[in-house]
This record gives structure tokens, C-alpha cells and sequence, in this order.
């Protein structure tokens, strides 16, 4: 690897050491706001509630903190001008919005005074915010336009093993998927069984079962770069992977031994599609209090009562099922987990299996596998396939699953924003306006270079939170906050590529009409941008 040049050294170290005066501030956050709502030394929720603008501006800082980290630590591992750019301007500008407030939302921001800290950045710490400049931005911009056919527009900092999987699945979703993903999405088809197949073939459904249950006993760090690449064709093809990842995961981790062999090397051969079937009407994030009901019968299960968002419903074979087993309960105690066998659909009966029915809710976009709303009155479950052969554990058991679904959800999430910057790029450089490209305007060309750096940003908080899981390191936070970040980037991207595109992004030919949808949905599923918030600012205080 290159040397760097004496200034980035110099800058690398300024970063590394401010990192010591932004964990002080991170601090006094936390305990600032633990006075708040823990007077007694434990959290109180509802004090937690009357606070929560500062609670999630807590979780926010705290995601910023361990953002510039991460980018620090990806300085160390890569050289170039471009990365350097990228390191300059990214924490320029984190520590910008660190002091004067981190967008949580269009209208929302995360300032300091919410959470009654002051900072008054350092000497070496202003020197810093002042290297977003202008002049950087304009050059970044030149660069990403010299680079355009990169993978990452900035070296990764993977290992070569790594790296030649996502040049690997890079190729196959620019052959496969990107010629075609439009199409898919404006005629709201699903995404064709041919494509389910290769992906099949390709091991992407058993990408992290271990081998000798029939996967390819992968690294979660593989999964993110999988993630990655082929949402950056299609989010549609890049959440098929995150079905079999859920499932899979709620079966190592709760399942008996006897499930495992039957249940994952048909999950990660493609043999059987699963879906996840969680969600209820009116219940959203608040899964304790779910009230569809399982009651024994004999040695089966019978299920009745109402889901709804469930994802790639109509053409799979098992649902991981949570239902209340435990009559008077309320909250989370009362649920267990099933794998629920049912015969796939067709488009003329899309629910052939008796005991269920289901109906399309109609979206914006996230497509290719479409949404349904489903009814159970009387459905059967094996006895044998009550997860785990033991009730009152679904909660638990899926819980477990967190942290590799929010890793996904936010490498799935960077592939959305990569697309978007791709196609961003693509029209600033091919259209012209008063005499010159587009990417030649100031504002355009700062569009195109503040997403490259905080695409980059987010890829390397999620490769860490994935290293970490891979590692047997609890991370239930850094998922969190990769997730958090990530769903916030894509939207910028999408939206930033969109604002570029001028009118014509707004006609439906124009595939970035498309990613403009697609990338809404990350701020929602697998925990809701407030839900995450909140959830990473009860583990801080806890």
C-alpha cells in the first residue's frame, strides 16, 4: 500500500486524537440526560418518553462518535487522494454538525443543547471542520467522475477475498439485474423465479448457514457485501437474501437439532422460500402486544387472527410465524415462534393453503416482492415445528436475530444509495446546461461529493458492525446505529440524485424515480428511524 503523504498523516493523527475529546463529550451526554430520566439510577420509561428528543439526539452523537471512528480506522487500512478527500471532508463535516445539529429528519436535528452539554471544539478539532472546503468538494467531484466505473468510488478497505466477491456479484447484478430492475418495478412484477434460482446457484440463501448444515459458512462481512451489490441493481433481488437470512438465524439460534437438519440446507439451497410474518394491523414496532393466537390441538397448532406487511407472502413455502400461545398474557411472554409450512402460490390463487387468505397492499415502491395483509382462521402447524419445541420464547427468539437483520437492512441501504449515486453521476456528466455538464455547477458537484463520503461513511460503520458479529462481539448498537445511518444516507442519496436530475427525475422513466421509492422504505422496516433511536438510546443509558 502507498505511503501517505506527510499533511494526511498529520490529519489522520488530528482524528484519532479527537476522538478522546468527542467520547468526553459523549459522556456528559450520557450522563446529562441519565440525570434526567434515571433520578433513581434505573431509566424510567416514561421520563424517557417526556425526553425523547434528547434521547435520540443522544443516540445520534453517539452514532457520529462511532461513524468518524470507523472512517479514522478505514484511513489506516487504504491510501489515494480520493480516500484522502473522503476523510478530509467527512470529518469536516460530522464535526460541523456535531456542534451546530445532526439532521435526524428534513425538519428534525440533534443539537447539543437538548441534552444540556456544551462543546467547545479544540484548536485541533477546528482545524479540522475547516477542512471541508469548497476547493476539496470540487475536487472529490472530479475525482468520483475519473473513477466512475469503481466499485465504492474510494477503495473499501477490504480483504482481497472480500473484494473479489463483490466483483463477483457486481458483475452478475449489472448482467442480471440492472438491465431489467425498472421494468420490474413499473409493471409492479414479481421479480422472475429465474433470477431466484441463479441466486440460488449462486449461494446467496445459505451465504452464512454453516456447511455442514448445506450452507457456504460465510462471515456476516460476506453477506453485507452481497447485500450491497445486489441491492445496488435492485433493492427487490438484495432483500430476497434477508427472507432466507431471518429465517435461518431464528433457526440456528432457537431451533432443535432436529429442525436445523431438516429446515436449513432446504433454506440455503433455494429448495424452500421463507417469509417473515411478524407484523400485525395496529401493532407497527410494538410486538409484545401481538394477538394472533395459537391454541393446541392434539399434537398441532391451530393459528387464527391478522398480519399485515408481510413481505414475499404469496409464493413461499414456510412463514417464521409469532403468535400468542399463552392466553392471559399481554406482552412478550406470551408468544412463541413456528415454522409454518404452506403451499406457494400462483397469481391466479395466490393462498391455496386452507386456513389462510391474503390480499396485495399496493406501494410506492421496494416491488419485486411484494406486500400482502394476510388472515389466519383456523390455520394448522405441525406440533414439530413449534420452534425450538418450547413455547413462550418467540420474543427471545427473535430478538436474537437483530443484529444480523439490521446489518443487512443497512448494507441494503448503501447499495440503495451507491444506485443512486451512480445515476446521479451519470446525468450530471451527460446533460448540459448554459454551455457545460452539470457535474460543473458548485452545488452539483457538492451533491455528488457529500454522498461519496457519506456512502462511505455508513459502508464502513456497517463492515464494522459485521466484523464485530463475526467476531462473537454482542453488537446490538452498532447494528443500530449502522442501520440508522444507513436508511438516513440512502434517502439523502436518492434524493440528492433526484434534485439533479431536475423535472425529468420526476418522470417515471427515469430509473431514479424509481430509487427515490425504493430508498423511502429503509427509514421504516427492521425498526422505524424513531423506534432505532430510541432503542440505541436505552442501551447507552442501560
Amino acid at each position: 500500500m502507498p505511503q501517505k503523504d506527510e499533511s494526511m498523516k498529520d490529519m489522520a493523527q488530528q482524528t484519532d486524537a479527537i476522538l478522546s475529546e468527542l467520547d468526553d463529550l459523549k459522556a456528559r451526554a450520557q450522563q446529562a440526560l441519565r440525570d434526567q430520566v434515571a433520578p433513581e439510577g434505573k431509566v424510567d420509561p416514561a421520563l424517557l418518553e417526556t425526553h425523547q428528543h434528547g434521547a435520540h439526539a443522544l443516540s445520534w452523537l453517539a452514532t457520529y462518535v462511532e461513524a468518524i471512528r470507523q472512517l479514522s480506522a478505514w484511513s489506516g487500512r487504504v491510501s489515494g487522494e480520493l480516500e484522502d478527500l473522503i476523510l478530509q471532508i467527512g470529518v469536516g463535516e460530522y464535526l460541523t454538525q456535531i456542534a451546530g445539529g445532526i439532521p435526524m429528519s428534513q425538519t428534525e436535528f440533534a443539537r447539543l443543547s437538548d441534552l444540556d452539554v456544551e462543546w467547545q471544539p479544540s484548536d485541533a478539532a477546528r482545524a479540522l471542520m475547516a477542512g471541508n472546503t469548497p476547493q476539496a468538494r470540487a475536487r472529490l467531484a472530479e475525482l468520483i467522475a475519473d473513477n466512475r466505473g469503481s466499485a465504492t468510488f474510494g477503495a473499501s478497505g477490504l480483504d482481497e477475498d472480500l473484494e473479489m466477491i463483490r466483483d463477483q456479484f457486481r458483475r452478475w447484478t449489472d448482467d442480471k439485474v440492472v438491465p431489467h430492475a425498472h421494468d420490474w418495478h413499473l409493471k409492479d412484477e414479481l421479480i422472475p423465479i429465474e433470477i431466484i434460482n441463479e441466486l440460488a446457484e449462486l449461494g446467496v440463501f445459505g451465504l452464512t448457514i454453516p456447511e455442514e448444515l448445506g450452507g457456504l459458512g460465510m462471515s456476516k462481512a460476506a453477506m453485507v457485501v452481497v447485500s450491497e451489490e445486489l441491492s445496488r441493481g435492485y433493492i427487490g433481488v438484495g432483500s430476497l437474501g434477508t427472507r432466507s437470512e431471518i429465517a435461518a438465524e431464528l433457526i440456528i439460534g432457537g431451533g432443535t437439532d432436529e429442525q436445523k437438519e431438516q429446515w436449513l440446507p432446504k433454506l440455503a439451497s433455494g429448495e424452500i422460500l421463507p417469509t417473515a410474518v411478524f407484523t400485525e394491523p395496529n401493532t407497527g414496532s410494538d410486538l409484545g402486544s401481538l394477538r394472533t393466537r395459537a391454541v393446541k390441538d392434539g399434537d398441532n397448532w391451530t393459528v387464527t387472527g391478522n398480519k399485515t406487511w408481510i413481505t414475499h407472502a404469496a409464493r413461499t413455502h414456510i412463514m417464521t410465524l409469532l403468535a400468542r400461545t399463552e392466553p392471559d398474557t399481554t406482552d412478550y411472554r406470551g408468544l412463541s415462534m413456528f415454522i409454518a409450512e404452506k403451499t406457494p402460490g400462483t397469481d391466479a390463487e395466490p393462498f391455496p393453503t386452507p386456513g389462510m387468505t391474503g390480499g396485495e397492499i399496493e406501494v410506492l415502491g421496494y416491488r419485486g416482492m411484494k406486500e400482502y395483509e394476510l388472515a389466519f382462521d383456523g390455520f394448522e402447524v405441525k406440533g414439530e415445528n413449534l420452534l425450538g419445541r418450547v413455547t413462550g420464547q418467540g420474543f427471545k427468539q427473535l430478538m436474537q436475530t437483530f443484529e444480523s437483520a439490521r446489518i443487512q437492512t443497512a448494507a441494503r441501504a448503501i447499495g440503495v444509495a451507491q444506485n443512486a449515486l451512480e445515476l446521479g453521476l451519470q446525468y450530471a456528466l451527460d446533460r448540459k446546461q448554459f454551455g457545460k455538464s452539470l457535474i460543473h455547477f458548485p452545488r452539483v458537484a457538492d451533491k455528488l461529493a457529500l454522498t461519496a463520503v457519506e456512502i462511505m461513511i455508513a459502508r464502513q460503520l456497517t463492515y464494522f458492525s459485521a466484523w464485530e458479529k463475526d467476531n462473537g462481539h454482542r453488537c446490538d448498537l452498532e447494528a443500530g446505529m449502522a442501520k440508522l445511518l444507513g436508511a438516513r444516507v440512502a434517502w439523502a442519496a436518492a434524493d440528492n440524485a433526484l434534485q439533479i436530475h431536475g423535472g425529468n427525475g420526476f418522470a417515471l422513466e427515469y430509473q431514479i424515480s424509481r430509487v427515490l421509492c425504493d430508498a423511502r422504505i429503509l427509514n421504516i422496516f427492521e425498526g422505524a428511524a424513531e423506534i432505532q433511536a430510541q432503542v440505541i438510546a436505552r442501551r447507552l443509558l442501560g
